[in-house]
């Protein structure tokens, strides 16, 4: 099928947090029942603003709009609904949501593209309860609804590029949400969130879930290094710790902040501290490629 691409489609990427918790808490039946229901919620929000839903995730979904503004009502509803239908019910159940807009590719039944990349990525800085819109978003809502927006800090992009200008969705006005923090860090700092930081040269990322890194132009970290594999390697949350994953034919190196030099081959280590990320070869005076780490 041949790729089309449809420019300024507002995304919406909403994601139901902890569902493993979820499943180990109320077991696979219930826990599946649930989640159909929940599910069901925001796909009548959707159908309700004019959006229609590109992917479902298993515990959360993709949606397309036409309007940015479709995309954050249907989203403030999404909570809205959520929250009466958890307060009949004795197990809690949050959702994260994550809007931005841009040019979004299909092939086929798949949708993707930066803009899904970036969505999906500010769904997962967002905190259960919360919805949080790129800058590309809000500029594009009317003043009525730019109004219940509040400016967060920009965050840092997961792979080369600017950062991330984003805004929290006010959907609710309660004094929790009046009083609750201005900055994302804080938002996250609160929420018990373990980050991991890279910085190559002058530029740092987050690690949120997953980023791969290689020659290839599809990683989230592309390398110049002769000695690095297309795919050479990616860094794993899994819960509160960092894996790194070696995927490569040399090797990659870490140099931990103690002087430690480790090697891996086709193996995987957990991260901690700080340090330095090497790939095909250990770390030198001058390196492009290099990336240092810190978790905190």
């Amino acid at each position: 099928m041949v790729e089309q691409q449809e420019d300024n489609m507002a995304v919406l990427l909403v994601d139901i947090s902890d569902s493993t918790r979820i499943y180990e808490t109320l077991g696979d039946e219930v826990a599946f029942r649930e989640m159909r229901a929940c599910l069901d919620l925001f796909e009548q929000a959707v159908s309700a603003h004019g959006g229609r839903v590109a992917k479902t995730l298993g515990d959360g979904m993709i949606c397309l709009f036409d309007a940015p503004s479709a995309a954050m009502t249907a989203g403030c509803d999404m909570q809205t609904s959520l929250g009466e239908r958890v307060s009949r019910q004795t197990q809690h159940i949050g959702i994260r949501v994550g809007l931005h807009c841009g040019p979004v590719v299909h092939d086929g039944d798949n949708v993707y593209g930066d803009t899904i990349k970036v969505a999906t990525r500010v769904a997962q800085f967002a905190a259960s309860g919360q919805i949080i819109a790129t800058d590309d978003l809000v500029s594009r809502l009317p003043p009525h609804l730019r109004s219940v927006t509040r400016r967060l800090d920009a965050f840092p992009a997961l792979a080369r590029g600017a950062d991330i200008a984003v805004h929290e969705v006010l959907w609710q006005a309660s004094d929790e949400y009046t009083q609750m923090p201005g900055r994302l860090q804080a938002v996250l700092a609160a929420a018990g969130i373990v980050r991991m930081y890279l910085r190559q040269g002058g530029h740092e990322m987050v690690v949120v879930t997953t980023m791969t890194l290689g020659r290839d132009d599809g990683n989230d970290i592309v390398l110049k290094e002769r000695m690095a594999s297309r795919n050479h390697a990616q860094i794993e949350r899994r819960k509160d710790k960092y894996v790194l994953i070696d995927l490569s034919s040399n090797g990659t190196y870490v140099r931990m902040e103690n002087g430690d030099q480790i090697k891996l081959h086709r193996e995987e280590m957990i991260l901690y501290g700080g340090g330095t990320i090497t790939f095909g070869h250990m770390a030198g005076n001058v390196d492009e490629d290099a990336i240092t780490f810190r978790i905190e």
